[in-house]
């Protein structure tokens, strides 16, 4: 708790340290944010209907994940999930990502739009931006966009407020961006809770907490990073209903989904592919310490003093660490797939429950190209400001995700 709470204070200031002007700081807003945040936390992990609502989440997750099977394995068979014409040499033998887990994506996408074109999630992201707002002191569409960004995509939440984003102020704008990295898209909740089903109880519930309690720490952090000096933006902006009708709804949220799926899958077979061609160069290198030299163990020994911050125990730490820094490097997807295959022990139940929420966001260089790309489109007279906070919008959206690993550690 102790060690927590240190890394805590040590993560706000490095924020400060790299500050724009650390002279505008404004420490009562700081103190705030962190109330707040621990406040969210406490409630979430704490009280005992979370725990309720959680476990129903999960129940959510699970029948997202049967049904998806039944798609599957209507139209790839065994390979989706069928039966299997032949016995497994051990379990797990037949399980294919490509056909199993990531058509959760498309089963996302369509639920996501179904909700907007019914009004439901647009109503849920009014609700958290009128509390942001209120105890934040942020501007109405800064507001509306950081709420967004917790259930949906880096991209997709600042679509909501695009009549918004040429005025918004640098400090607004960074925020956004900061709000995008460190938290995650619906579309991926409940793949990665599927990942995880088997090692962190209640997957679900503690990801999409993670992404709520990331929020107001995007804020604290960002606003450390970049004070804000100029009068807020104000203004509420309504998702446009694209769709006419549920089933169009349906569509578009399919078409949508197989763009993000194919996205996903191309990143993976790449990235996966650098990684071991930086691990084939590292073994001309002398072994160090008895082993060869990864770029897993190298990420292991520069993120383990960052993880024991957060509340990691210094004996598991290069553990940790190495799946920080692939979430970093590479993205949390691997990060959270590597975690999934740990052998038991590399890791304590509660240290895999911080890195959870230590690695829960998008804050990587693959959707730092994409959030410059989607946002330089949407307002181009912005895309200076963009491109000169995009490195440190990646620095404040760790920071905040690591923010909310030590948060957790103060508490469980």
């Amino acid at each position: 708790m102790l060690q927590s709470a240190f890394g805590l204070l040590v993560l706000v200031g490095l924020a400060w340290a790299v500050s724009e002007k650390r002279r505008k700081v404004k420490p009562l807003g700081v103190a705030v944010g962190l109330a707040i945040q621990v406040g969210l936390a406490l409630v979430m992990l704490k009280v005992p209907v979370f725990e309720h609502i959680f476990l129903g989440l999960n129940k959510f997750a699970l029948a997202v994940e049967q049904a998806t099977v039944a798609g599957t394995s209507f139209v790839f068979g065994y390979l989706g999930g069928g039966p299997l014409p032949f016995s497994e040499p051990y379990p797990g033998a037949a399980f294919i990502l490509a056909f199993r887990a990531l058509p959760i994506i498309l089963v996302m996408s369509v639920l996501s739009a179904m909700l907007y074109y019914w009004r439901i999630l647009p109503m849920i992201v009014r609700g958290f931006s009128w509390a942001l707002e209120k105890t934040m002191n942020i501007g109405g569409a800064l507001g509306v966009g950081a709420a967004s960004n917790i259930f949906v995509g880096m991209i997709e939440a600042p679509l909501v407020i695009k009549p918004y984003l040429s005025r918004m102020t640098r400090s607004e704008l960074f925020t956004l961006m900061t709000c995008g990295m460190a938290t995650i898209a619906g579309t991926m909740l409940v793949l990665y809770a599927s990942i995880l089903s088997s090692v962190i109880p209640n997957a679900m519930g503690q990801i999409l907490a993670a992404s709520i309690i990331s929020a107001p720490a995007a804020i604290v952090i960002s606003r450390i990073m970049v004070p804000e000096t100029e009068a807020h933006t104000e203004g509420h902006a309504v998702p446009p209903r694209s769709a006419t009708s549920t089933m169009d709804a349906v569509t578009r949220g399919t078409a949508d989904g197989v763009n993000i799926l194919i996205n996903v899958v191309a990143m993976l077979i790449v990235l996966v592919a650098l990684v071991s061609i930086g691990n084939s160069l590292l073994a001309f290198l002398p072994d160090v310490a008895g082993a060869p030299l990864t770029l897993q163990r190298i990420l292991g020994w520069i993120m383990s003093p960052v993880v024991w911050l957060v509340g990691i125990p210094w004996s598991e730490a290069q553990t940790a660490g190495g799946l920080m820094g692939t979430k970093t490097i590479l993205n949390e997807f691997l990060a959270y797939l590597e975690m999934a295959k740990l052998p038991a022990g590399a890791l304590s139940e509660r240290s895999r429950v911080i890195m959870t929420y230590a690695m829960c966001g998008f804050a990587n260089f693959g959707s730092l190209g994409i959030m410059i790309g989607g946002l330089s489109v949407m307002a181009p007279e912005r895309r200076a400001d963009v491109v000169s906070l995009g490195f440190r919008s990646i620095v404040s959206g760790t920071l905040a995700t690591l923010m909310t690993g030590a948060v957790v550690g103060i508490i469980i």
